[in-house]
């Protein structure tokens, strides 16, 4: 199957074309004397550039890149190449040629320089980063696997550990001796569950003599319980922006089709690392061994194959370095109110075995306890020897950190939520504030959802991430942040949702695999469930084919699966108290879903969230969804959606409140149709980066209290119908890079309280006179040089404060 460029081939010129100038000037610069000094600058010019350069090339299926300039600048580049050359064979006295040449090296250097501040308004590092998180927060999500970015996003690289590591200084220079074998192109590193192998792989990725033998072509997978091989090779063609629409046929042909990527992008050393190879896919590492110079396969597995030629066994922690992890998980270094006596903290230690992510759970769950809590745990201690030789035996030792006080029980119910998701998948923070403002009554703008998770994270049962500092600071914004959790602590979750009679469980949660749902199910007893929450996880090879099931109470459905094409069960038409709907597509593609009527038959339906489905499947048959509040869509296909529709949109959804879409990139113009749900509060439509208008008709929206346009990068203006929306207390239109104005009349949004405006660098002249009208406005969020340009109006608007957002690159929020 030949590498398709076709969706990326003008970026990917682009880069070529200043690689190869890039190349030509260094080598000719120490040979042009007469030209030195200009050669010199210009080299100077090209390697400040070069690492934005490289990621608008490796990022260009994504970012839209002007096709006259870009054309134009790859032309003057090519024959720069020329000119530079021609410059090397002067003759050092020949000044009459210096005349000539010296002004055109010149304009050239200028054209680069121009076109990369303003034709890719990427004036900065900050910005070209942000490009960059926008397209991974896109490309992690899928499938059941990731390919995670170094924190520099130069490679293939992982993300270091952020939590304390201790006890891995001599496993690094042993595996890394073993690897770097000639002999040796398959690693197994094998350990139980929670012994750290993916801290250790990750860790040895940030090793100085790894990064510089594989340079940019370390590739991490993670592979997991259910491996979907079609899906890891799309990820892997996916590196260097060489993606295109196209299906593999067959694991087969995937697995054919490497090679081609392998080979073309060395000639490096390649590292594939196979994070998290289950029992019984033992065989699949194999299938990625190939006859190529200079490739090696690092493998990790709970299971030491038989067939492994090489094999490094991680040994958990000794003594010394499992009491320092749990002092400091524990906090006991950091004043605690109660201080245990040594005897009984090395007992727990000890009882911790030396596994790392148990003495950091235990610990977490000790930190800042009171003296009866931790007598309480001792005593379901034993004599502190245990030995864990299963998987099962390190779950039951791990239920000692759910032992919660009855007033917060919450937090072991949030913690099994986690559950209802499938392993190694960031699960988005906004599900669980729309599962549990329904479930437990949090609050609807999601900050005790929030508080939940973090409690949490602090007992190490789970990671929030948070995508950037100051995107939370301001009104509320979660849609960035995410949630992530251990194999071993997801299996816990599970474990605790299973016990007791399966009619009786609060959550029910099942996988199928290739069409075979639980012996239970297949047997079509009509057995009556009482769970609240239900998930349901299916592969690639389902065919909707449903057994039949009772769950009347179930209130949260989860769906989540991988097939182009997908049927909602019919027996969703009972569940008479289903309140929250969540359907995931992990697969690659976008999905085409049936049956989308039977949600019209469901009395108290509040909330719908859906990732990855194209919408304009659901208005075939669109029903009213007349109790609805929320809608969620979240890299979804919009299309002609709510276009064609065979009602009117406001009236098949007379109580929507909030609708938030989310990466949507096809998202061109905001249908006019959703202008016509007049009761509408809260429009959110954030990293639509195509989106570059929004209808007159918008000013309809009189009830709208919120407004956020948060990144849509092509959105040049907004429209003076704004100014109807006197009800508009938070305007955000942050990183919109294109908006170069403010509505002449935004001066009678008369209840605006909050504006974000950081990011919005072509908005740099004066604002309109009416701003002063803006009597309610007490924050204004926006950058160094937009703040200048509040500063005459603080004088009229004496309670407003003006806010300097931080400068903050982070990239915490990708997968660990």
């Amino acid at each position: 199957m030949p590498l398709d460029y076709a969706g990326a081939a003008l970026g990917a010129a682009f880069g070529e074309g200043f690689a190869d100038f890039r190349v030509v000037v260094k080598y000719v610069v120490d040979k042009a004397r007469m030209f030195q000094p200009i050669l010199k600058r210009l080299e100077s010019t090209l390697d400040r550039l070069a690492p934005t350069v490289i990621e608008i090339g490796r990022l260009s299926e994504q970012l839209t890149l002007p096709e006259v300039e870009t054309k134009s600048l790859i032309e003057h580049m090519k024959k720069g190449e020329n000119l530079v050359r021609k410059c090397s064979k002067i003759p050092w006295w020949n000044y009459l040629f210096k005349v000539y040449y010296s002004p055109k090296l010149k304009e050239l250097e200028d054209e680069i320089i121009r076109f990369c501040q303003v034709d890719l308004q990427v004036p900065n590092t900050r910005n070209g980063l942000r490009t960059l998180e926008t397209v991974i927060s896109i490309s992690k999500r899928m499938g059941s696997f990731r390919v995670v970015e170094t924190p520099t996003g130069s490679s293939h690289g992982v993300a270091g550990p952020q939590d304390l590591i201790v006890g891995m200084d001599m496993p690094i220079k042993e595996l890394k001796t073993l690897l770097l074998k000639k002999e040796v192109q398959l690693l197994l590193l094998t350990a139980p569950g929670g012994c750290g192998k993916t801290t250790l792989v990750k860790m040895l990725c940030q090793d100085d003599e790894i990064k510089g033998t594989f340079k940019e072509n370390i590739l991490f997978v993670t592979v997991s319980k259910t491996p979907n091989v079609k899906l890891i090779v799309q990820s892997l063609f996916n590196y260097k922006n060489l993606w295109h629409e196209f299906q593999f046929q067959s694991d087969e042909d995937a697995i054919d089709s490497l090679p081609q990527l392998l080979n073309h992008i060395g000639p490096d050393p390649i590292l594939l690392i196979l994070d998290d190879v289950w029992l019984g896919s033992e065989s699949l590492p194999e299938k990625f061994k190939f006859d190529i110079p200079d490739y090696k396969i690092l493998v990790t597995s709970r299971t030491a194959f038989p067939r492994s030629e090489f094999t490094y066994h991680l040994k958990p922690l000794n003594d010394g370095d499992a009491m320092t992890l749990f002092r400091h998980s524990a906090s006991l270094n950091e004043g605690s109110s109660y201080i245990p006596p040594e005897e009984d903290i090395k007992k727990i230690v000890r009882g911790c075995a030396g596994f790392p992510l148990v003495l950091k759970v235990i610990g977490g769950s000790l930190c800042r306890q009171k003296a009866e809590v931790w007598h309480s745990r001792l005593m379901n201690w034993s004599d502190g020897q245990f030995f864990f030789n299963s998987d099962t035996e390190l779950l039951d030792h791990l239920q000692n950190s759910l032992e919660f006080p009855d007033d917060k029980v919450i937090f072991k119910n949030c913690f099994m939520d986690l559950g209802l998701f499938p392993e190694d998948q960031r699960i988005p923070a906004a599900t669980f504030i729309d599962m549990w403002a329904e479930l437990y009554e949090l609050d609807e703008d999601g900050n005790q959802a929030i508080a939940n998770l973090q409690e949490l994270t602090n007992r190490n049962l789970a990671s929030l991430v948070m995508s950037r500092k100051d995107a939370s600071e301001v009104n509320n914004y979660y849609n960035e942040d995410f949630v992530t959790q251990h194999d071993i602590l997801r299996e816990l979750a599970m474990y605790q949702s299973s016990q007791g009679l399966r009619e009786q469980r609060q959550r029910l949660i099942i996988d199928i695999s290739k069409n075979n749902p639980p012996k239970w199910w297949r047997e079509q007893k009509q057995q009556l469930f009482n769970a609240r929450l239900l998930s349901i996880s299916t592969d690639e090879f389902f065919l909707s084919n449903w057994c039949n099931i009772q769950a009347p109470k179930v209130e949260v459905l989860v769906l989540n699966f991988q097939t182009q094409n997908y049927t909602l069960p019919e027996f969703m038409e009972k569940m008479d108290e289903l309140k929250v709907l969540i359907i995931n597509n992990y697969g690659f593609f976008h999905s085409e879903i049936r049956n989308f009527q039977l949600l019209g038959s469901l009395p108290n339906l509040k909330r719908i969230r859906l990732e990855k489905v194209s919408i304009s499947s659901l208005c075939k048959t669109y029903v009213p969804l007349k109790t609805l509040k929320k809608v969620s869509l979240f890299m979804c296909n919009i299309g002609k959606a709510f276009e064609n529709c065979t009602i009117q949109v406001s009236e098949a959804l007379p109580n929507l409140m909030e609708i938030n879409i989310d990466y949507c990139n096809d998202l061109e113009e905001l249908p006019v149709g959703l202008c016509d749900i007049v009761h509408l509060k809260k429009l959110s439509i954030t990293n639509c980066h195509k989106l570059f208008a929004l209808p007159k008709e918008i000013g309809k929206l009189v009830n709208l209290k919120m407004l956020r346009l948060r990144s849509c990068t092509d959105l040049s203006e907004l429209p003076d119908s704004i100014r109807s929306l006197h009800k508009l207390s938070v305007l955000d239109i942050s990183d919109c890079l294109s908006i170069m104005k403010l509505p002449k009349h935004i001066g009678e949004m008369c209840n605006l309280k909050e504006l974000n405006m950081k990011g919005c660098l072509r908005l740099r002249t004066q604002f309109p006179e009416s701003i002063m009208d803006l009597k309610q406005l007490k924050l204004v969020v926006c950058d160094e040089e937009r703040a200048k340009l509040w500063d005459p109006i603080k004088e009229f608007l004496s309670d407003l404060e003006v806010l300097v957002a931080e400068k903050d690159i982070n990239l915490n929020w990708l997968p660990k």
